[in-house]
């Protein structure tokens, strides 16, 4: 008896102690999974998905539906289906560490083991493993074939490129060095290869291939001499004779194989360079560009190919073709688009380039940006397009059936021309923002005028001029649905007829955002989806689904029928295959639902046709349901859903109704004290009523009394269901370790009134905590905030005009509007005054019409008020907000004797781009709310500091028992 009472004793003191969860630390972070990348085969029979995490190898899983088992492979990326789904084909990646020892070492990357390829077929589970491939392609629609370029593993130079994550479409690199390419036969499995290759391309259904070899010339024993001698000779008249004598490319041919015959055609060759390969739909046709100038000529001219193999036509259209405009070229960095029907051909022309003058002495010339107040754009946003500007190109359009003829359609006073229906239309939407650019430096956007470009003669119509809003074209082209701001309303307009047609005027609803509360035109809700045949359009309201007839031969119709504003529903309709454009009125569609009131997401069923309200299929407390996948040929389905106390998984369903769960993330998350989240409501001091978020710990003991941070941007409680990932962030307050670690968090709405943003923000934020305040588990003297940002801006107002809150972090502020109103964002190069008058910051005037605004709502000028220690993050190379504006918080407050730090990680930007440095600032922020809300101890960065010549040799991160 007594042996079994100590077994029974030791059974519950082990329960108990495997009962704890611990608090989240630091440590962490790398380890958290979240799902990646997603894809379901187009027979529905298959689902990829990854399970990646922070930092480390991810995983690739290969489901089958129908055996409900899946099948792992370690280190996986770019998975992709065949069309017929018989086989996946992926990359497999080097361990992680080894390649961040590359990148931490700066070796060479031939010193990293190369990636391999993976092909799984799926109707035997047979797995081959090809070693060294660098890149792969498969067909989009049609074919079971794959091509691979094979790494030399004898090359001992670098490669061109550092990045993980090359795009293999990019045509930049001239030197690109050949390798081998594999076409293989995944159905027989048999394989061709060619050698010398430096590009490859399917057509899309898998008939063709072309590949572009480059075979160097061989070098004679004089060559060599004149290598060993360019390479020793530093005389400054060596290296000018060097410069001066053409360098010319290496021969390269341009070849294309008949996949189904099994047959290769050359279709050109030269001393030269050819890319930018492209095939129409049907494979039957393909066009690439090409030079024959020498490589290192200042001004490449360049040649436009054009072959039809069915017709045995081939075209090479010149830049001294008739058709082209005088001192224009063929434009080398556009892709040749063929539109969908193949009748036509898209194609890129320019102003020929300017030689750079090599002769000019550095030295000798001033180096200078010369800013007029006539140009189009400041010369910050010119810098910053400089290099898209340099290789802007203009398209021009070819009938196919006569290839010697094309008409340039687009020119330098537009800012972009578009396709319509696929490239099938006999015309284009071109768009200016001409004599209008100059004012996007306070109203923040353009005004524009758009065009229909006829595109065999050229022609422009107007459709609307000098517009504040959007345009979108229906999918046959028939009609162009304009928003205009300044009315809140949609128009459609009739390319043939060319009459415009009001659509939503006569309605008692808003088509723009009810909640909008900037100095500046609501948005509008926008264009859910359109119907067959161009027949209607859907648009949204907050709620509902409206169709519009665009000849308005019928009256709108609410196809959800009131449904959602009767129940504070948000619907949208899903774009389930993207070559599918519109929806057929007969059929059912699926929606997206989203309450507005509990937040949870779901999904509806409706026809467009039926007068019946909308059909539920599910709604849940999650976050998710907003992006489904579908099978292309088949009624199956994949969404990934999330909750705050569930980590995103992946679940396979062919109706909504039953759903199989595919993944488990974050087993590990049981193990740690996590927590829970709920809707909290109040009434402001003016009556308003809000909504925020609070966050408590999984442990939560309300006979306890706990320390709070509160964390604010604009409007957060639609995040409610939303799973926060325990994660250094950009300098966001890590939700999840601070609640798992003892803290309350909560996230307040804030609504604001133009003119007074910082008093709107202490409205809602303060009357929120003192609600929050009168519960006797919330310590009402252990109080923080934290925001970046606009959040940074509103923390610091908040502390310039309030005692109640006991630490404050302000990330990235903005403390002097006066100052920082004609700034720079330097991502951008725009100007921030329209900040200032049109957008977040909500003043609705000009600094010299209304000063006091400015002032009024600068925390810089109520400084001396603040009494609560901050930590400030501002950094050096932030694109949004000049980082000066923390230094002039911080140089204030450190006169005025006030307890403030400043972080500013160097060359990082506005939000923390460098993991190194958010990992930093987790430990940071947590060391200085701990202080401050906790009682613990204070770290040496906050109590002696770090000099600057222990600058990366000490942290500061040790605990004192001195005082801040």
């Amino acid at each position: 008896m007594k042996l079994k009472c100590t077994v029974f004793i030791l059974f519950m003191m082990t329960c108990w102690v495997y009962g704890q969860k611990r608090p989240l630390d630091h440590s962490v972070y790398d380890s958290w999974q979240n799902i990646g990348a997603r894809k379901i085969s187009n027979d529905g029979k298959w689902i990829a998905y990854s399970v990646d995490v922070q930092e480390g190898n991810s995983n690739l899983f290969l489901y089958s539906v129908k055996n409900k088992s899946s099948k792992q492979f370690a280190r996986a990326s770019k998975v992709d289906f065949t069309n017929d789904s018989r086989f996946a084909v992926f990359q497999i990646r080097p361990l992680y560490k080894d390649i961040k020892a590359v990148k931490d070492k700066k070796l060479k990357k031939n010193k990293l083991t190369k990636d391999s390829l993976a092909i799984v077929d799926l109707l035997s589970a047979k797995t081959e493993k090809i070693p060294n491939v660098k890149t792969f392609k498969t067909p989009e629609k049609a074919g079971s074939y794959v091509a691979y370029l094979l790494e030399d593993i004898n090359d001992k130079s670098n490669d061109a490129s550092d990045k993980e994550e090359e795009d293999d479409n990019k045509e930049e690199d001239k030197n690109v060095k050949p390798l081998q390419l594999v076409v293989r036969n995944l159905l027989d499995g048999k394989s061709t290869t060619y050698d010398n290759v430096i590009r490859y391309e399917f057509s899309k259904n898998g008939k063709q291939l072309v590949f572009v070899t480059k075979k160097p010339e061989e070098k004679t024993s004089t060559d060599k001499k004149e290598k060993k001698d360019s390479a020793d000779e530093k005389s400054d008249d060596k290296k000018d004779n060097d410069k001066s004598k053409p360098k010319k490319y290496e021969f390269q041919t341009v070849q294309v194989v008949d996949l189904q015959k099994g047959t290769v055609t050359t279709v050109s060759e030269m001393e030269g360079d050819f890319s930018q390969l492209s095939f129409d739909e049907e494979g039957n046709q393909m066009a690439f560009v090409g030079t024959s100038s020498a490589q290192n000529d200042l001004v490449k001219l360049y040649q436009l190919y054009y072959f039809n193999f069915k017709g045995n036509k081939k075209e090479m259209v010149t830049n001294d073709n008739v058709h082209m405009k005088k001192n224009w070229v063929i434009s080398e960095n556009r892709l040749p688009v063929f539109s969908k029907n193949g009748k036509q051909l898209y194609f890129g022309v320019a102003p020929k380039p300017i030689a750079k003058d090599t002769a000019m002495i550095a030295d000798d010339h001033a180096v200078v940006d010369i800013w007029n107040y006539r140009d189009d754009y400041l010369q910050t946003v010119q810098l910053k397009k400089l290099k898209d500007d340099l290789k802007k190109s203009y398209a021009a359009v070819m009938q196919t059936d006569k290839p010697a003829f094309f008409r340039n359609i687009d020119g330098v006073d537009l800012d972009t021309l578009q396709l319509v229906n696929e490239g099938n239309a006999e015309f284009t939407l071109g768009v200016t923002s001409l004599n209008n650019r100059i004012a996007s430096q306070w109203e923040g956007s353009t005004r524009k005028t758009y065009f229909v470009i006829d595109n065999k003669t050229g022609k422009r119509t107007e459709i609307v001029r000098n517009l504040d809003g959007a345009v979108a074209v229906s999918p046959l082209g028939k009609f162009i649905v304009i928003f205009d701001s300044e009315k809140g309303s949609w128009s459609s307009y009739n390319v043939k007829t060319k009459q415009t047609l009001p659509l939503t005027t006569q309605l008692p609803v808003s088509f723009v955002d009810e909640e909008f509360d900037m100095p500046d035109f609501p948005t509008p809700y926008g264009i859910a989806s359109w119907m067959d045949n161009d027949e209607s359009v859907i648009i949204r309201d907050r709620y509902d689904l409206w169709e519009f007839f665009l000849n308005g031969s019928k009256k709108p119709r609410n196809i959800t029928n009131g449904f959602g504003r009767k129940n504070k529903i948000t619907f949208d309709t899903y774009s389930l295959d993207k070559d599918i454009k519109s929806i057929n009125r007969k059929s059912s569609v699926y929606l997206s639902a989203f309450d507005n009131t509990s937040k949870a997401n779901g999904i509806f069923k409706t026809s467009v046709g039926s007068n019946a309200d909308p059909v539920k299929i599910q709604m849940e407390d999650v976050w998710g349901y907003r992006s489904v996948q579908k099978a292309k040929n088949a009624e199956e389905y994949i969404v990934t859903k999330e909750s705050y106390t569930h980590s995103p998984d992946i679940f396979a369903t062919s109706d909504f109704l039953k759903q199989q769960k595919l993944s488990t993330t974050n087993p590990q998350q049981s193990l740690y004290n996590w927590g829970t989240d709920e809707l909290v409501r109040w009434t402001t001091p003016k009556g308003n009523t809000s909504t925020g978020i609070l966050y408590k710990p999984e442990d939560f003991n309300p006979d306890k009394k706990y320390p709070m941070i509160v964390y604010f941007y604009e409007k957060l409680s639609d995040n409610l269901n939303r799973y926060v990932a325990p994660a250094p962030t950009p300098s966001r307050l890590n939700i999840s370790y601070f609640v798992s670690n003892g803290y309350l968090v909560f996230t307040p709405d804030i609504s604001y009134t133009k003119g007074f943003p910082g008093e709107s923000a202490m409205e809602y934020i303060n009357s929120g905590v003192e609600m929050l305040k009168q519960n006797s588990w919330v310590d009402s003297t252990k109080i923080g905030i934290q925001g970046q940002s606009w959040g940074g801006y509103q923390v610091a107002y908040l502390i310039a005009h309030t005692n109640m809150y006991a630490a404050a972090w302000s990330g990235a502020p903005v403390v002097n509007m006066t100052s920082a109103y004609g700034g720079i964002r330097w991502t951008s190069g725009m100007n921030r005054q329209f900040q200032y008058e049109k957008s977040q910051s909500r003043l609705g005037k000009s600094l010299w019409e209304a000063p006091e605004l400015y002032i009024k709502n600068s925390p810089l000028f109520a400084i001396d008020k603040v009494k609560t220690p901050v930590v400030i993050m501002s950094n050096d190379k932030d694109g949004a907000v000049p980082w000066y504006q923390g230094i002039e918080m911080f140089t204030a407050l450190r006169r005025l004797g006030k307890p403030v730090w400043l972080l500013n990680y160097n060359g990082d930007d506005h939000n923390l781009m460098k993991r190194q440095n958010r990992k930093d600032i987790q430990i940071r922020e947590q060391q200085f709310f701990d202080y401050y809300l906790k009682g613990t101890k204070a770290p040496v960065w906050m109590t002696k500091g770090i000099p600057a010549t222990q600058k990366g040799k000490d942290w500061g991160f040790e605990l004192t028992d001195d005082k801040p």
